[in-house]
């Protein structure tokens, strides 16, 4: 009975932060002018991983998104930018809120970096650290989640 009792309390104080994954649809905001830029769904691949994908460009008052990807190595030159898969290769480090290991591009300027992300404790926003080589040689990008 002791350990039932164990078991079920530990089920109902354990972090939920863990049981929630970054799978959905999230707005990206930009970090220089804090205004949404893009929708972008988030998926998880057959191989654990995960993917991003934008779903919609953000129209600004007085910015027009570019419709394809700026200076981009190939596979993604002059690719359209929507439904460009622009993070993949995420995965979950066991036991946290944390992925590491993938790879994300900015259509914009054609920069591939690497990335890593952080869901925060409600699960209702991410914190992007895209950056080449070093991770404190980087910069931060918030994503909200929308759905």
């Amino acid at each position: 009975m002791l350990s039932c009792m164990f078991i079920f309390g530990s089920m109902l104080t354990a972090n939920p932060v863990f049981a929630k994954d970054i799978a959905g649809i999230w707005q990206h905001i930009d970090d220089k002018s804090g205004s949404p830029q893009a929708t972008i769904e988030i998926k998880k691949e057959a191989n654990n991983t995960y993917s991003g994908t934008v779903i919609n460009l953000i129209k600004r008052p007085g910015h027009t998104p570019s419709a394809n990807c700026v200076n981009c190595p190939a596979p993604y030159t002059n690719q359209p930018i929507l439904g460009m898969m622009v993070l993949k290769g995420l995965k979950n480090i066991e036991g946290t809120s944390s992925y590491n290991g993938g790879r994300v591009i900015d259509p914009l300027n054609g920069q591939i970096y690497d990335a890593k992300m952080k869901l925060n404790p409600s699960g209702k926003r991410l914190s992007l650290r895209a950056y080449m080589g070093a991770s404190i040689l980087g910069r931060n990008q918030t994503w909200v989640r929308i759905q």
